[in-house]
């Protein structure tokens, strides 16, 4: 069952929080030793949790947490063994309204040391010879499994969409800030957003919804009209592999077919500069996020991270500065590229998810629409030569979340068609 179709079930009496519960428990305790999508997961507290579900949009939905996002319930490590064994005092505010809206906490899900590179042992559920992706790697596994209708996850460059993709979910990054970061291990102060997996749009709209009380949509409601779209294959299109372009073409055809129309155009000047200077931003905040850690906790970080803050440190203050005012300069050039359009159709990754767990993937498609602060979304899309999943991404412009939705959703139906 999809989070939508179990709260209508759960709302007409049909099904109850704690046998939705007992089906995700048992779907985790058969595929965990292969998947390793949890950090924490304590079946009798999560069974408490279904049977003290609050009343809501969300009332008795299991929801996974990203272990970079604190539980008072649950011990919270943000991927790194300096935090090994941490309990915080209480939820992070995004934890907190998932519940306020009757969202059951199942458990926490691994990510990457700090949602930065090093990956966790957590496996690609479609074969675990490769990576989930990262940064919210178990979050991605966790749903694609169905362990877990909803999970959180956190994006900086491209931790939400890539593993989404790889896994072959729905990826959902809100425009910057839509969930409060309270109780976030931030690291880069200026791009870190929590957003949801889910198996379908519709699903991200309920959880949005739920947390946020803004209105959102049915995505399967009728549009009025067909959407305008601009098709793009971001500011390094030689990354995308073959497959990935054929796709992306797949996808403007079918559009097209069922209507819309659809415009390739080059990325504005601003957009090329910002995706740029987008490393110095993201590891430079970063460097100051752990601050602590790298002066009293040194040896415990991971090589691939040390290396990649020192080379953040060896830049003036002024490398930063000049990286945000890209990023706002860029948030302006946006708006005016995308005048009159609904939303960019772009590559979610450059191919299918790499063979291995060390390497979680290349973000190269997703940093750019991070940094913009609009809303983007990954929706699956078939599968690549290695029979591993694929997905296309809208991204959006800022505050205009619901309508993103509803244009992927559009776009999802065309390509079934």
């Amino acid at each position: 069952m999809t989070a939508t179709e179990a709260a209508r079930a759960i709302a007409a009496g049909k099904l109850s929080a704690t046998e939705l519960m007992e089906a995700c428990l048992a779907r985790a305790a058969a595929r965990e030793p292969v998947v390793r999508a949890f950090m924490h997961l304590d079946a009798g507290q999560a069974r408490r949790n279904a049977v003290k579900a609050r009343p809501g949009a969300l009332h008795g939905i299991p929801v996974a947490v990203k272990d970079v996002l604190d539980t008072a319930d649950m011990p919270t490590g943000y991927g790194s063994p300096i935090w090994a064994g941490h309990r915080p005092r209480g939820d992070a505010a995004a934890v907190a309204a998932a519940r306020a809206a009757g969202g059951v906490i199942m458990g926490k899900t691994v990510t990457t040391e700090f949602a930065t590179r090093s990956p966790g042992a957590t496996s690609n559920p479609h074969n675990a010879g490769h990576t989930p992706g990262g940064s919210s790697s178990g979050s991605a596994a966790a749903v694609a499994d169905f362990m877990v209708p909803i999970a959180f996850g956190t994006q900086t460059a491209g931790s939400i969409v890539r593993p989404a993709a790889y896994c072959g979910v729905v990826g959902f990054k809100p425009s910057y800030g839509t969930l409060h970061r309270g109780g976030m291990k931030v690291c880069s102060e200026s791009l870190d957003t929590i957003g949801i997996m889910a198996r379908s749009l519709a699903d991200c709209a309920l959880a949005m919804g739920a947390m946020t009380g803004r209105d959102h949509p049915d995505p399967e409601a009728k549009r009025d009209r067909a959407p305008r779209l601009l098709l793009s294959l971001g500011q390094a299109p030689g990354d995308a592999k073959a497959e990935t372009v054929a796709l992306l073409h797949r996808a403007a055809d079918a559009a097209r077919a069922a209507g819309a129309e659809v415009v390739e155009a080059p990325l504005p000047p601003a957009l090329l500069e910002a995706a740029e200077l987008h490393p110095f931003m993201m590891n430079m905040e970063t460097r100051q996020g752990l601050a602590w850690e790298i002066a009293e906790a040194r040896a415990q970080i991971s090589a691939v991270l040390l290396d990649r803050m020192d080379w953040a440190g060896g830049f003036p203050p002024a490398k930063l500065e000049e990286a945000r005012h890209a990023a706002m300069a860029a948030r302006a050039a946006f708006l005016d590229w995308t005048a009159g359009f609904d939303a960019v159709l772009t590559p979610s990754a450059p191919g299918e998810a790499p063979a291995g767990l060390a390497y979680t993937g290349d973000a190269t498609f997703n940093l750019l629409w991070t940094l913009l602060h609009g809303p983007n979304v990954t929706i699956p899309a078939g599968t690549g030569p290695a029979g591993l999943p694929m997905g296309v991404q809208l991204a959006g412009r800022v505050s205009e979340d619901p309508a993103l939705l509803g244009t992927a959703r559009w776009v999802q139906a065309a390509l079934e068609n």
